[in-house]
């Protein structure tokens, strides 16, 4: 498995996928809390699309609703966080892997329809604007083309 992104040139600039090992360099969340597999497409600075896959076997699905098992939105929220966490380290490089990234504010959670296992949530985040070492995001997760959840959050990234 190669656990360095892939940076290819795309026609709306350069695209990143980054594999699981990847994403751990990047930040320090580790099961049960790692709510990203695999980065799909990132443009540092700007937006990245990162992939959760939803599976019977999380630890969260043993008490939330064990007879009709749903992903609390409060992780689909987080999986927006750490995507957007690995698109942060993308953009400031290797001096920020590893560091924390912390939720200032979470505004307008909408959330359309329950994640359950067997999904794949595709999650999309854009940049809205970054100063210092606080940055603010668009997020958007999507089953099958269709939204499940969004929100607008604020983030700042800190040293261990």
């Amino acid at each position: 498995m190669d656990a360095t992104p892939d940076t290819a040139p795309t026609e709306t600039g350069v695209a990143g996928t980054y594999d699981i090992l990847r994403i751990m360099a990047a930040i320090p969340h580790r099961y049960p809390m790692l709510m990203v597999d695999r980065m799909v497409e990132m443009v540092p600075g700007e937006s990245a699309v990162g992939i959760k896959n939803v599976t019977i076997n999380e630890q969260i699905f043993a008490g939330h609703f064990p007879s009709q098992p749903v992903l609390p939105g409060v992780l689909i929220v987080e999986s927006m966080a750490q995507t957007a966490a690995v698109l942060v380290v993308a953009t400031l490089g290797p001096s920020a892997e590893g560091k924390l990234v912390y939720f200032m504010s979470i505004d307008g959670a909408k959330f359309r329809r329950p994640v359950v296992p067997g999904d794949q949530m595709r999650i999309h985040v854009k940049k809205e604007r970054s100063r210092a070492n606080v940055w603010k995001f668009e997020g958007v997760a999507r089953v099958d083309g269709q939204i499940v959840a969004e929100a607008t959050f604020t983030a700042m990234i800190r040293d261990r």
